[in-house]
């Protein structure tokens, strides 16, 4: 969908535009010129109201649902009101002191990297709790972890434990055969080298494009160096994508509102919670997002969000990103109030999953 330049627009249409959505947004009901003549900040008359209103549906900003004489934001009209006319206030001290606190009592009790998951299952709660709106956190993703540390053992004469130690802390490990007997030494040369060329790489690159570099170049090596492209061509080649996954809370909180009260299109989307692979779709999209990114309706281009928005931002460690996090709610949400929280929520969880987390680190 094009974006309304809003720059077509004087600054009496921008006024009213704003006034109407953010009614709408606090009330829940279709507002009508009279309604904004009433408010204090306007000091024009009912019939001038109700002119600039026609031309903004015009243009494709309001609708009237129904036959009702009131106006609504269309996902355009929305789009202009949250890119070019309204104001984010930074989160209450009080509010982001509380989520810290969530975040640091529960790091000084983790013991492993295991217990991280820990971290992303209070980042889905904390979300969906301020927001009374679904929130989810996309667990981090495998493929874009990176390599810390390969140890090679012997097993038996040609039996090699590979031990590779991710970026994250997550340990690996798997058997692999040599065609020969290899001795201490020469293990250690190939461990050696495994690392000067593996490590620091991501899953991804190592089987997209490092890997198959090593096979081209395999003839040009000793028998020793070819070894250790066997080894990784074992592990490597029989490593799969671990699936996508996420966490999410409070789904049922979108029964409350009435915006979302067609029972099959709820159906539908709790269905899609369920089966995940559409919302894991639209948060890949999120990915390679600078901050938080917002999708309205049809702009997610999946027909279960038709009716919700999507509040969600990157989480990262050391700017590298793990995953996504965000709100699901319907398109008449409190944007000012959300995207500071999914904002906030995304650079705690970040800094939560460093080793060197600190909650200084997490102040703007």
């Amino acid at each position: 969908m094009a974006h309304f330049d809003s720059n077509t627009l004087n600054g009496r249409a921008k006024f009213l535009l704003k006034l109407l959505v953010e009614k709408y947004i606090k009330e829940g009901l279709p507002v009508g010129s009279r309604t904004l003549s009433k408010d204090s900040n306007v000091d024009l008359s009912p019939a001038t109201i109700r002119n600039v209103m026609a031309d903004l549906e015009a243009l494709g900003l309001l609708h009237s649902p129904h036959s009702s004489a009131g106006r609504i934001p269309t996902v355009q009209g929305y789009r202009l009101f949250i890119d070019s006319l309204l104001s984010v206030q930074p989160l209450d001290n009080g509010l982001l002191r509380d989520i810290e606190q969530h975040f640091y009592t529960s790091k000084i009790t983790t013991v492993s990297h295991t217990d991280n998951q820990q971290l992303l299952t209070i980042a889905s709660d904390l979300l969906s709790t301020v927001t009374q709106m679904a929130g989810l956190v996309m667990l981090p993703r495998r493929d874009i972890v990176a390599l810390s540390h390969i140890e090679l053992l012997t097993l038996s004469e040609n039996r090699i434990l590979a031990i590779l130690v991710m970026d994250n802390d997550e340990v690996q490990n798997r058997i692999v055969h040599l065609k020969h007997k290899i001795s201490d030494t020469n293990l250690q040369i190939m461990n050696n080298y495994l690392n000067m060329a593996l490590t620091g790489k991501s899953l991804s690159q190592v089987r997209k494009n490092l890997l198959h570099e090593m096979q081209e170049t395999k003839q040009e090596v000793n028998q020793l160096m070819r070894d250790a492209i066997d080894i990784a061509s074992q592990w490597f080649s029989g490593e799969k994508a671990c699936i996508d996954d996420y966490l999410l809370m409070g789904e049922t909180n979108l029964m409350a509102y009435k915006e979302m009260d067609n029972m099959s299109q709820l159906r539908r989307l709790f269905e899609a919670f369920h089966e995940k692979q559409q919302i894991l779709h639209v948060l890949d999209h999120i990915i390679d997002a600078k901050g938080v990114k917002i999708l309205i309706g049809e702009e997610s281009q999946s027909d279960v969000l038709e009716h919700c928005s999507l509040v969600a931002a990157p989480y990262k460690i050391d700017g590298k990103t793990l995953g996504v996090l965000g709100v699901i709610g319907p398109t008449r949400m409190a944007y000012d109030r959300i995207i500071p929280v999914v904002e906030v929520t995304a650079k705690i969880l970040g800094a939560a999953l460093d080793p060197k987390f600190s909650v200084s680190t997490t102040r703007p």
